[in-house]
């Protein structure tokens, strides 16, 4: 109820108030105004902005607009343009004595922020945050202007990168003596059963008028809350105006680690002090854990050796572009660790924070990423000048999640292709150098793309090869030092020379899974995202999910591989499926999980393919078998089967021994009946931010999946809600103009809605028309 009262006392009163804390960070994310144009009176204090557009942050405008063909498949065939964006706010006068910043986890990209008429910074980067201090500028008896120019102009990334404030963005006000924004620094030198030696360093700031006596203590608290561990007291004189480092040590007895299966979280309460009074109490979630990669074992998590079961994820989520609510990304993160994934590769930016703290709460391992190229990509014009402090930003801001076990600082950079090593090399150092300094608990990698064997490649501490498992094979036994990984696995088949039409008949994770010097591998792409397309596609749907986060048919090889769970898929590859091939540089066959096909088909010889980690598998028609086979007989644990296409029921059973241990069955279905209506949750915190994914699929009167029966859902949402998205994932949209819509065919009888409360207690009613039916189907959800 508190959180109730305060979100109502903001909307009305759009008034920030300190709550008699010495240290406050809020949302700052609500009733913004926006307008996609460029005038240079926007940043004025004074300029009428009443009749622009009512948005919340996070927001993309570009996910709203028309496809444009001759924008390019990079970003979606979606524009960008220039937007700004201005929010109008009071501060009480106790505040005069405080510092007062705004920090921006992410605009994307070039962006300028002015308050009251003063800019006050230009940021090219769009994965970095940026903050700035507002003190100077605060006019405490009268309205503030906050204004942002955002310019999605100019040369684009290889992907879609929406366009705006797609990021959360925060209100902080501190005392003048106050820890600096990330600046706490947690390690565990030593790590035992019995003991666990941790180090800070913390950083002070002092922005009072004169120096003063300040003293700093840490204690520790677990999981329940209860203080487990304290330091001693320092203290120092710091002079005004200046910062400085305290580092302090201590230890934690029996410690619990942080590990993939037991995510294990403390929690870091500094307090600072000046004579007796508290000025600051920064808290900081930290993990216990050991990392460690060795040339011919792999890598080690906690003395434990772990293979990288890993996923490269962009951060789009379809429809809803890259302004992706924390609860989608929680979903997603959800269905990815019941699938099997232990690690993300974050392709090819850094994330938001709330993502990283998930991989902390959650379990998985991740590799922390700064660039995709460096001065041959998008960023080209600003590297020089701008690397240090954003690589640096990214390192800083992330170095206390124990999720992070790499930072990776570049992707397949163009430098290593280069002749000149004279210059690329030494540039390569510099960069590995510099994070070594700034953060050496971690190793460092790069991938390479096609140069593992010049000395370029072997700067990094980890060498991330890029589909080329066969050639890292090879180069290893040359290069025996090296300590490698797959930072982007085909999920198919993969080239010896990076030709990918020059197939190995082997899948590549057998290679990883069978050469203990292979840290792990990363799949190319576990989610399929937009950009990177070639028209009609407007993205890369090559994944092992789609944008809805339905798992495809193909999956089921690393499901399998990935779980020591029995399981067995049934797909069905037929040529003519309505699949989207978009970039299919991989070559997938086109398959699905269902026996529908049309009357042309009977007696046509179909090819079926049964994927499991059991010892065999028994297929049946209509309950008859049609054989067993042995899975170690074929390649890739998939048996193959022909059989003529007849309507009917055909089931897998898997078995290990005489045992039955898992099965999996297709039906010729009828036609569409029902949709099933599916809320993930029907009870959401009014607090203008919590979600509600609704799925739908299609079921014939015998309640079968149907896939080959799709229809057109319209959506409308009524009351105490918002629409967010209509998605099916398909990335095509070739009957629409754009990807936000209200109005969808299902695909392969299936689709999502996204709703979010609002900051008002009450109902929402969200009204579903299937093609069809006369009768809309009703959901309601309750805020409170």
């Amino acid at each position: 109820m508190k959180y109730i009262i305060l979100g109502v006392m903001l909307l009305c009163m759009n008034h920030v108030t300190a709550q008699d804390k010495v240290r406050l960070k809020e949302k700052f994310d609500f009733d913004w105004k926006f307008i996609l144009d460029d005038k240079k009176e926007y940043a004025q204090k004074s300029f009428i902005d009443t009749h622009w557009e009512n948005i919340q942050v996070p927001h993309d405008w570009s996910i709203k607009l028309k496809f444009d063909k001759s924008v390019g498949g990079a970003s979606a065939f979606i524009p960008g343009g220039i937007g700004w964006y201005r929010k109008s706010f009071t501060v009480p006068t106790s505040y005069q004595d405080k510092k007062v910043s705004i920090l921006f986890d992410g605009i994307m990209h070039q962006s300028d922020v002015y308050i009251n008429g003063h800019h006050l910074g230009f940021h090219p980067y769009g994965y970095s945050s940026i903050e700035y201090d507002l003190t100077p500028y605060l006019k405490f008896y009268e309205e503030n202007v906050i204004a942002v120019r955002v310019d999605r102009t100019g040369k684009s990334a290889r992907w879609y990168t929406g366009s705006g404030i797609y990021r959360h963005v925060w209100l902080q006000v501190v005392n003048p003596i106050h820890v600096s924004t990330y600046g706490t620094y947690i390690t565990t030198p030593s790590v035992s059963i019995e003991k666990a030696d941790v180090k800070i360093v913390t950083t002070l700031k002092n922005d009072d008028v004169k120096e003063q006596n300040v003293s700093v203590s840490h204690r520790v608290l677990n999981t329940s809350g209860k203080e487990i561990a304290k330091s001693k007291v320092g203290k120092i004189i710091l002079n005004r105006n200046d910062s400085t480092n305290i580092e302090q040590s201590f230890s934690l007895s029996k410690p619990e680690l942080w590990s993939i299966e037991t995510p294990v979280l403390y929690t870091m309460e500094t307090t600072v002090k000046v004579g007796n009074k508290v000025v600051d109490v920064y808290a900081t979630p930290f993990g216990v854990r050991t990392i460690k990669f060795d040339k011919d074992k792999g890598f080690f998590l906690n003395g434990k050796h772990i293979k990288l079961k890993g996923l490269c994820l962009h951060q789009d989520a379809g429809s809803m572009g890259v302004a992706v609510p924390d609860k989608v990304d929680e979903r997603r993160l959800k269905i990815l660790k019941e699938y099997g994934c232990n690690a993300i590769r974050c392709a090819h930016n850094q994330p938001t924070p709330e993502f990283l703290d998930m991989c902390d709460r959650m379990g998985f391992v991740v590799i922390d990423e700064a660039f995709d190229k460096w001065r041959s990509g998008y960023y080209e014009k600003h590297y020089d000048e701008w690397w240090k402090k954003d690589l640096g930003n990214m390192i800083i801001r992330d170095r206390n999640h124990p999720s992070i076990i790499l930072w990776s600082y570049g992707n397949e950079v163009a430098e290593a292709c280069w002749d000149d090593l004279s210059v690329t090399v030494p540039r390569a150092k510099m960069v590995q150098e510099f994070v070594q300094k700034l953060e050496p608990t971690r190793p460092a990698t790069m991938a390479v793309q096609n140069k593992h064997k010049t000395e370029f490649a072997g700067v990094a501490e980890v060498i991330g090869y890029n589909y080329l498992e066969a050639r890292m094979l090879s180069e290893k036994k040359e290069y025996s030092e090296r300590i490698c990984l797959v930072s982007e696995e085909l999920p198919y088949f993969s080239g010896e020379e990076g030709n990918f039409r020059s197939y190995t008949p082997y899948n590549p994770w057998n290679i990883v899974a069978e050469n203990d010097f292979i840290a792990g591998g990363f799949i190319w792409s576990g989610v399929d995202y937009l950009g990177e397309a070639v028209w009609p596609s407007k993205g890369w749907p090559n994944g092992l999910f789609d944008v809805c986060m339905n798992e495809k048919p193909r999956a089921i090889y690393h499901r399998a591989m990935w779980n020591d769970k029995p399981v067995v898929g049934l797909s069905v590859i037929d040529a003519s499926l309505d699949l989207d091939p978009g970039r299919d540089l991989w070559q997938w066959l086109r398959m699905a999980s269902h026996w529908n096909f049309p009357d042309s088909y009977i007696g046509q010889i179909m090819e079926l393919r049964t994927t499991t980690n059991c010892e065999s598998v028994e297929l049946f028609y209509n309950d008859k078998s049609m054989g067993r086979q042995k899975t170690a007989d074929f390649t890739n644990n998939t048996i193959i089967w022909y059989l003529p296409y007849n309507p009917g029921k055909l089931e897998a059973k898997g078995y290990n021994g005489d045992k039955e241990v898992a099965s999996y069955s297709i039906v010729t279905t009828k036609a569409t009946s029902k949709a099933v209506i599916i809320p993930d949750r029907t009870i959401l915190r009014a607090d203008g931010e919590d979600i509600c994914h609704i799925a739908i699929h299609l079921e014939d009167e015998d309640g079968n999946l149907v896939q080959t029966d799709d229809r057109k859902l319209t959506v409308t949402v009524d009351g105490e809600g918002k629409f967010l998205a209509l998605d099916n994932g398909d990335v095509r949209r070739l009957k629409h103009d754009r990807f936000w819509t209200k109005e969808l065919d299902t695909y392969f009888g299936k689709a999502l809605i996204v709703v979010q409360s609002t900051r008002k207690a009450g109902k929402m009613k969200i009204n579903i028309q299937m093609e069809g039916r006369n009768e809309p189907y009703v959901v309601e959800i309750v805020s409170r």
